[in-house]
């Protein structure tokens, strides 16, 4: 009897232990479930977002809109034939529209939809806020089709790509776009006008400004004439409808400024708690931010307003309505994203700032451009000269990261990091000349012999070990070809003098723009 007791006991404890260890375990998995609502790393995101079907499905049809293709076909077409188009001078670039149900904001947002019609787009950006899931980052869907009733949208993924910054908070995600309606309900609309299009679709946590200033400088080099910036946002949410109309005028004329600056400042004038029920100005301000940055990077100034109704005007119900506003940037011709003389001094302004601030607190200054060259990934080299003598060059090629932030790294590199020399003190800046080179990709050469003197840089590579020559090398030395290959090979490679000709040497060339202070 007493072995069996000890034997029912031991059997006993024995469950008991796996039963505790069976809740831990189930704990530790819900609360890893929380988490990656919650706080969505990076890399938990990007998983999630490679095992996700291709096919978003319509998630919204039947409440936001008319699920039936015929009847909703006829509604949008009905609320277009009750617009016209404003008298502007240029192309929508930028569109700002509403996103309620069709029977509450379809009529305003159409008015802003039928300024399209006409005009040709391969590209459409939507960015809109997230209402579903709090978070800090902006997430593009970035591979794909969207469906609706009308039929589908492919994802423009190549855009998409290069958008997407993984340090600035910008991911490649579609869990964050589940359940909502924001960016569903303007595809309709777009179908219904346009052909031949592809979306980006972008859905905005609660990102900070480093945030919205590198998506905005990206959307500004990514740009073309073909494509349309769209921002999905309502304006004042549950005040009376009297209260909408004085806070809605404000937020309307902040947008219509142009600039991200003067529209932070617009809203700020407003102070929520003094209007009964008033929750937010505009549930889409990061979108709308990014869209002002933008438009004022691209030189779109041209804004209007093209209609206004809030959801009071729909149900009767003055008591707690919902603002919706439909704003278009007009611009003829967007500006060419080249290196003139007012881009050249900031670059080099940007690398005057960023060694002296480096050089005495070891902080990388942050920096926002205002020439969207700046933001493209372009490959620089940057040179420290001291009294016409090289102090220090460092650069890059082909690189990921934009132009200006490339500029930063270089110069510092330079000044710190360029093995034949001593770093650079914070006390010899006054004497050092800065010049910077962009330059374009590497092109393979079967020949040294093409290589064309002055106009041509040159890197030499065999197995690890490999030099650099800039094209003004040529120019500054006077050397002939075969004298500047060969200094290239031994002073810069470390290979032997007629190492370029070797056919197991590979041989790049380059082009640059070169400047200096």
């Amino acid at each position: 009897m007493k072995k069996k007791w000890i034997l029912f006991v031991s059997i006993s404890l024995g469950l008991l232990f796996v039963a505790i260890i069976s809740y831990l375990l189930v704990q530790q998995n819900s609360d890893d479930k929380l988490g990656e609502i919650d706080l969505f790393p990076d890399s938990e995101l990007s998983e999630k977002s490679s095992e996700e079907p291709q096919i978003r499905e319509a998630e919204v049809a039947g409440q936001f809109y008319p699920a039936d293709k015929e009847e909703l076909s006829n509604k949008i077409e009905s609320y277009l034939e009750n617009t016209s188009k404003v008298e502007a001078n240029g192309k929508p670039r930028v569109l700002f529209v509403p996103h309620a149900g069709l029977s509450y904001s379809g009529q305003t947002a159409a008015w802003g939809f039928s300024q399209l019609q006409g005009h040709d787009y391969s590209h459409v950006v939507i960015l809109s806020a997230n209402h579903q899931l709090p978070n800090s980052k902006a997430a593009v869907y970035s591979k794909g089709i969207w469906q609706t009733p009308l039929g589908d949208t492919e994802i423009d993924e190549s855009f998409a790509s290069n958008l997407i910054d993984n340090e600035a908070n910008i991911i490649p995600n579609t869990e964050l776009f589940t359940g909502d309606h924001t960016i569903e309900v303007e595809l309709v609309f777009l179908q219904s006008i346009l052909n031949n299009f592809k979306i980006v679709p972008v859905i905005l946590g609660q990102v900070n400004d480093a945030t919205i200033e590198t998506l905005a400088g990206k959307l500004s080099y990514l740009m073309d004439e073909k494509t349309l910036l769209l921002v999905s946002t309502d304006l004042s949410h549950y005040p009376t409808w009297e209260d909408a109309g004085k806070v809605d005028e404000n937020t309307i004329q902040a947008i219509l400024s142009g600039r991200e600056g003067s529209y932070i400042d617009g809203v700020s004038k407003i102070n929520i708690s003094d209007y009964q029920n008033l929750q937010t100005l505009a549930c889409g301000d990061k979108a709308i931010r990014v869209a002002l940055k933008t438009a004022e990077l691209l030189g779109v100034n041209d804004l209007r307003k093209i209609a206004y109704s809030n959801s009071g005007d729909v149900t009767g119900d003055k008591t707690k309505v919902v603002g919706y506003a439909a704003i278009a940037g007009y611009k003829d011709f967007l500006p060419e994203s080249q290196l003139d003389e007012q881009t050249k001094e900031e670059a080099l302004t940007i690398a005057r700032n960023t060694l002296e601030t480096y050089l005495t607190t070891k902080k990388v200054p942050l920096l926002y451009p205002n020439n969207r060259y700046l933001y493209k990934p372009l490959g620089v080299f940057v040179t420290l000269n001291k009294v016409h003598n090289l102090r220090g060059c460092i650069g890059r090629f082909e690189p990921a990261d934009p132009l200006y932030e490339v500029i930063q790294d270089t110069a510092i590199d330079a000044a710190l990091h360029d093995s034949r020399f001593d770093p650079v003190q914070p006390s010899e800046l006054e004497d050092i000349e800065i010049e910077i080179s962009i330059m374009t990709p590497k092109v393979i050469e079967d020949s040294w012999q093409d290589i064309e003197l002055g106009r041509h840089g040159v890197v030499i590579q065999k197995g690890s070990k490999s030099g650099t020559f800039l094209p003004q090398v040529a120019t500054d030395t006077g050397w002939s070809k075969e004298e500047f290959l060969s200094q290239l090979c031994s002073q810069k490679a470390g290979l032997p003098k007629d190492c370029y000709k070797d056919p197991s040497v590979d041989i790049y060339t380059f082009e640059a723009q070169v400047f200096s202070e």
